[in-house]
């Protein structure tokens, strides 16, 4: 599996010009006062519900006031922070879908993506079809990839009964290697029904949970946040998507780091 976050919110040129222009006037930087984009995009949000301003005059007039204090409710980081934390404890976390993460997502199993698609709201999904790429063994994508699953590796097996399909096993052997066997097979019939003339769409059929995908994935942070306290490590989830849930809070957390706090406390 490999996760790359291809993009993510941040204030245009035009909106960091008017605002260089503004701050200037007020002696006062949004760098210096410690903010991401995100988190500027995140305050203009909040306190547009809530503020006589114009979205637009929110930095200007509030950033200092709420970047530039220590949080007032004893806890880390800024006020703004404190907001934030206000925010999210309330439920008010429409606020934070202004907030998008794009993904590149490659090498997992088409079983992780059935549980993946499952999140819809907040999401968006761009997926490597097999009905279009062929994954035959003389095709450009030299045939099917797989991801092999955790819980077959390290485990020995004695078969209590016969077949022909384990007849090439030894009497005793690994589970990894049932499961390899298993994918050799899926390969041999799809090659063989393609050979036959079966159109890929259909020959697809015989492809197993395990064949690898390549997608693009786009969300934003409160539909992350939900992602990630349903699949995250140690709360049931199946091993391959509770690495992605690691991998996504792992990017997103590193452009924007007060989001740790909520990744930290998320809950079903």
């Amino acid at each position: 599996m490999n996760v790359t976050l291809m993009a993510h919110t941040q204030l245009s040129d035009d909106f960091h010009s008017y605002l260089s222009g503004k701050l200037d006037e007020i002696d006062t930087d949004l760098q210096i006062l410690g903010a991401s984009d995100g988190q500027a995009v995140a305050l203009t949000a909040i306190r547009t519900c809530y503020s006589p301003n114009k979205p637009t005059e929110v930095i200007p007039k509030e950033g200092g006031k709420y970047f530039g204090k220590q949080a007032s409710d004893g806890g880390k980081g800024s006020d703004a922070d404190r907001l934030f934390r206000h925010i999210v404890k309330s439920g008010h976390t429409s606020t934070l879908e202004h907030i998008s993460f794009t993904f590149a997502i490659e090498g997992v199993s088409r079983a992780l993506l059935a549980q993946l698609t499952r999140h819809r709201v907040g999401f968006s999904f761009s997926v490597q079809s097999q009905r279009y790429v062929k994954l035959g063994s003389e095709n450009k994508s030299g045939g099917m990839n797989y991801v092999v699953p955790e819980k077959t590796r390290h485990k020995t097996y004695k078969p209590n009964f016969k077949s022909e399909s384990m007849a090439r096993l030894d009497t005793e052997t690994s589970a990894e290697d049932i499961f390899e066997s298993a994918m050799e097979e899926a390969q041999f019939y799809y090659d063989w029904l393609r050979e036959a003339g079966v159109p890929p769409e259909d020959a697809r059929a015989v492809l197993p949970n395990a064949t690898a995908c390549n997608l693009v994935m786009t969300a934003n942070l409160t539909a992350l946040l939900s992602f990630y306290a349903k699949r995250r490590k140690g709360n049931g989830a199946q091993s391959e998507i509770a690495d992605l849930a690691e991998s996504v809070r792992a990017a997103v957390t590193e452009v924007e780091p007060w989001t740790e706090q909520f990744f930290e406390g998320a809950t079903q």
